[in-house]
């Protein structure tokens, strides 16, 4: 249970873009967001922290700074010990990846363009850069491994809260916002807006 409800929060906190000159994968760039002292070392009150700076509650940043931590730690930390601290290990993060997904990431945590741009030329129809709400249903549903209850809960969710916090007036949910989920920029974006309004949430 610890292990889904983390999957499903840090996917949240998971998603994007290749690979550059200081050799990040695409999955450590987004959670790059949440190791706030940059030591490679995410621990729970840097994710409760991360999640206050975009604009989540109290509440909300609690929950996911101990199921995201305590799910995934053991996951990015093969071999050693468990920590009490639940620390997770950037550089492993792909070892956290679930299954019925959309493949944008691929096993390394590596992006992969075609993946990406296969959301939009397989299921947008209403409009060729935006899914509707019955659209990503779609996608969650044609993405389904045979029995994988577990990863099918975490799409399900990961992608509905997504769509809840970044769905435009028109209830479509943007493919620049996406990509900015996968490009590791959309945590950033959503940070600064938050200062900028000096909204406590």
């Amino acid at each position: 249970m610890v292990d889904e409800a983390a999957e499903i929060i840090i996917t949240l906190a998971l998603l994007f873009l290749g690979l550059d000159g200081n050799d990040e994968n695409a999955l450590q760039k987004h959670v790059n967001f949440f190791d706030r002292n940059q030591d490679g070392v995410i621990y729970p009150w840097e994710t409760f922290q991360g999640f206050r700076a975009i604009g989540c509650g109290i509440f909300l940043s609690t929950f996911a700074s101990f199921f995201i931590n305590a799910g995934l730690s053991h996951k990015t930390r093969p071999g050693k010990f468990p920590s009490l601290l639940f620390p997770i290990e950037v550089k492993n993060i792909h070892k956290a990846k679930h299954g019925s997904d959309s493949g944008v990431y691929d096993t390394e945590g590596r992006f992969v363009p075609s993946k990406f741009e296969e959301i939009y030329s397989k299921h947008a129809r209403t409009n060729a850069n935006a899914l509707t709400s019955d659209e990503l249903m779609g996608m969650l549903q044609a993405n389904r491994v045979p029995k994988d209850h577990k990863g099918w809960l975490a799409s399900y969710t990961e992608w509905k809260i997504l769509y809840v916090l970044c769905k435009d007036k028109n209830g479509l949910l943007q493919k620049e916002t996406i990509r900015a989920v996968y490009d590791g920029s959309l945590f950033e974006q959503m940070a600064k807006e938050k200062a900028s309004s000096g909204k406590q949430a």
